[in-house]
């Protein structure tokens, strides 16, 4: 759907939806067999997979290649495991970072027997093929945990954040009842938005959890909560 600010919006009910019992997940993308060829990716940005994988499940070891994968757990803890030899159990607010390359197998579980964990999983082209794997992990710092705009992967790793092989600047966005965040968006370059939690308002566009705003038009654009907290990730592509 257009609105008059220059954004698409893509709200959650449009999203591909499955559910396994054990894993409860909805794709942004085209991924696995839900198909959808005006929704197959934007720009470097392929998979956003909202997914709830119920207490003891999760996904057993599996290749991947010639990806940028990054899993951002909003509630539970989700446990992972590679062929690099990393065995980490990420928790909310943590962002677990994953270069393929040339080629590596991992596992992820849920590895509570009473809690659900949700998570967004998250791919990028690489910029590059045939890189060497790599695992990388980002977690706030306290002062970061709070603060309304935060860069938490790049592809320099500047200002702390987890690095990838793209041009790419992924924001976390934290917002009080009755805040705003402001983000410039240069020529060339794309901005997609995805709203984890609350109500909030993109230039003018309402939004609620699950929609996204996207754009390729130069300018500002301002995210503003509503009457509760908001979060969102905002990627800002080449």
């Amino acid at each position: 759907m257009k609105t008059n600010t220059d954004l698409t919006i893509r709200r959650s009910g449009e999203r591909g939806h499955v559910d396994h019992g054990w894993l409860d997940s909805r794709f942004t993308f085209s991924f696995a067999d839900y198909y959808d060829p005006s929704h197959m990716g934007f720009r470097s940005l392929r998979v956003i997979n909202d997914d709830r994988v119920a207490p003891g499940g999760g996904f057993p070891t599996h290749p991947h290649r010639d990806m940028e994968i990054f899993s951002y757990v909003l509630d539970g803890a989700l446990a992972h495991q590679d062929s690099m030899g990393n065995a980490r159990t990420i928790k909310p607010g943590q962002i677990q970072v994953m270069s393929a390359g040339s080629g590596v197998t991992h596992s992820e579980f849920n590895p509570s027997s009473t809690e659900m964990v949700h998570l967004l999983q998250i791919w990028i082209i690489p910029n590059q093929r045939g890189l060497t794997p790599r695992y990388t992990e980002w977690a706030p710092s306290a002062e970061q945990d709070s603060a309304s705009k935060v860069l938490v992967i790049s592809a320099d790793g500047r200002d702390g954040s987890a690095t990838i092989a793209q041009d790419a600047d992924i924001w976390r966005l934290k917002l009080q009842p009755g805040e705003s965040s402001a983000h410039t968006l240069a020529p060339g370059r794309g901005l997609w938005l995805h709203l984890i939690r609350g109500q909030a308002d993109v230039n003018g566009a309402g939004i609620s959890p699950g929609d996204a705003a996207s754009t390729e038009r130069p300018g500002e654009y301002i995210l503003s909560a509503g009457d509760e907290a908001v979060e969102a990730l905002l990627f800002d592509l080449r």
